[in-house]
């Protein structure tokens, strides 16, 4: 069974604003689809994987070319990167016998403005 994607894009729902975590507390509905974002991106295989086609040439990049940089199996990369996919963070789309990724930047923007806490805030302890 599929998860929906990360949906808690603040213009559609206002219940799920996300503004950063120094401003004001979470609501309980974007502290749960935050989680599961946040959730997908725990695992260093995955962290990683996300990194790679954000850095990648013009935003996408072919499973064939996320492989190489790893000491894991073909399955293992595709189940890595169908959880991204299925957390909203990565899109793709099969082209002959090749899949291809891309970064959800809409599905990204709630985490970045959740995390945006001002450098002197975050040493003032």
């Amino acid at each position: 069974m599929s998860k929906p994607p990360v949906s808690c894009q603040p213009q559609a729902s206002p219940s799920c604003e996300v503004i950063a975590l120094t401003r004001e507390p979470l609501s309980a509905e974007s502290a749960i689809e935050l989680a599961a974002a946040f959730k997908a991106l725990s695992d260093p295989v995955r962290l990683r994987l996300l990194s790679l086609v954000a850095s990648h040439s013009g935003g996408e990049a072919c499973v064939c070319d996320l492989s190489a940089g790893f000491d894991l199996s073909q399955p293992t990369i595709s189940h890595h990167l169908k959880v991204l996919r299925e957390a909203g963070l990565l899109s793709s789309e099969r082209r002959g016998s090749w899949v291809y990724y891309r970064i959800e930047s809409q599905a990204l923007a709630p985490l970045s403005r959740l995390l945006d806490i001002p450098a002197i805030q975050a040493g003032a302890r």
